[in-house]
């Protein structure tokens, strides 16, 4: 499968960070960085790793939208830019078969409330089948078409696709998207935890992303 996978990588002053992202994937027929307009080192970086380097307006639907449609091979992994797929991804990324995979969840702490929330993560997948953007999808360009594409939202894209797909069609991969803990350690675990859970339950509720983005900072 990976010898016809493209990857998407959508960015916003990623510099610090891509260039761990993109180590972890080794050698891959298609890499994609979308940029939504970064003022930091991040295109350049891109474009020295030798990816592919696009330009979209900001918004990680409407980035990934515009990497899928540039896209030239058949399956696709989208992938945030704070995400290092663990080493053993490509023999995981077999067992997608005709289905949506996507990976475990992980952050890169040993905090003990790190941990913590990996466990409501794996709750999350396993009870209600959502996963979200940063555990990484893999899905075939004939699935996602079939399931209406990629929104162009400016977030809970994820979600939203994942909604569509069903969870009958997600199947959780036996290796681990390890994201960066930054976000939780500078704002809070509680704060940033409970913030994410707010933003899905006023999507659910139908209440627009555009709003919803104030709240998600």
């Amino acid at each position: 499968m990976t010898e016809n996978l493209s990857i998407i990588i959508p960015t916003l002053n990623a510099a610090a960070i891509l260039p761990g992202t993109l180590a972890a994937l080794g050698t891959t027929p298609e890499i994609i960085v979308v940029d939504g307009g970064s003022t930091d080192d991040t295109v350049a970086i891109a474009a020295a790793s030798g990816v592919r380097v696009l330009s979209a307006a900001r918004g990680r639907g409407t980035q990934l939208a515009a990497g899928i449609a540039a896209a030239t091979h058949p399956w696709l992994l989208l992938l945030h830019a704070d995400t290092r797929l663990s080493p053993n991804w490509r023999a995981a990324a077999q067992l997608a078969a005709a289905q949506a995979g996507y990976f475990g969840f992980r952050l890169d702490s040993k905090d003990p409330r790190a941990q913590r929330l990996e466990r409501l993560v794996a709750w999350r997948n396993r009870v209600l089948g959502l996963p979200y953007g940063d555990q990484g999808l893999l899905i075939h360009r004939d699935l996602l078409r079939a399931a209406g594409g990629m929104k162009p939202l400016p977030l809970m894209e994820d979600v939203d696709l994942v909604r569509r797909l069903g969870r009958a069609r997600l199947v959780l991969l036996p290796a681990d998207a390890v994201t960066s803990a930054c976000k939780w350690e500078t704002q809070g675990y509680m704060r940033r935890s409970t913030r994410n859970l707010l933003c899905l339950l006023l999507w659910l509720a139908g209440v627009p992303p555009r709003l919803i983005q104030r709240i998600y900072g």
